[in-house]
């Protein structure tokens, strides 16, 4: 049985860890911001909770298996994940990372609720390194992708661009 204290611990963790996640979101702007990173996350170590104490608070009842039910979040966030994917253009979908950023505060909402604290916090330093070593990256090679792809092009010799 998870203890009293464990629970507090285990939920102040979680909007923590997803609040952080969800701040950055929300300074970028991002249709899920600080509010929904952090309301999957409190749901996920709910449930996972929930689960877990299944197997203490209803002893004679069996199979009980705690991992069937924490399962379910992982199949409900991709709904809500599906909700912030939109196609802007035919070339253009955008939305990916917002719902891939919630389907892993859903993973930590799951971890921090089994008491991976460890797994939850190094997780959560992984998710700050892509997106502020990685987002510079992808945004160099978009720029360069754009520029070969464009109509148009840029010289700082005039004469290079005539014929």
């Amino acid at each position: 049985m998870v203890s009293d204290q464990d629970v507090v611990i285990r939920l102040v963790a979680i909007v923590l860890l997803s609040g952080l996640i969800g701040l950055e979101r929300e300074y970028h702007r991002r249709p899920a911001g600080l509010r929904t990173n952090v309301m999957i996350g409190i749901g996920a170590t709910l449930v996972t909770m929930a689960s877990i104490q299944t197997v203490d608070l209803w002893p004679d009842i069996r199979p009980i298996d705690p991992g069937r039910i924490a399962a379910q979040i992982v199949s409900g966030i991709g709904f809500i994940g599906a909700g912030v994917i939109l196609r802007e253009t035919s070339r253009k979908v955008v939305g990916l990372t917002t719902a891939a950023t919630l389907w892993v505060v859903a993973g930590l909402g799951i971890a921090v609720g089994m008491g991976l604290f460890l797994e939850a916090f190094v997780a959560t330093a992984l998710v700050f390194i892509t997106f502020f070593l990685f987002t510079p990256v992808v945004i160099k090679m978009r720029t360069t992708r754009d520029r070969k792809n464009s109509p148009f092009s840029i010289s700082s010799n005039p004469e290079e661009g005539e014929e």
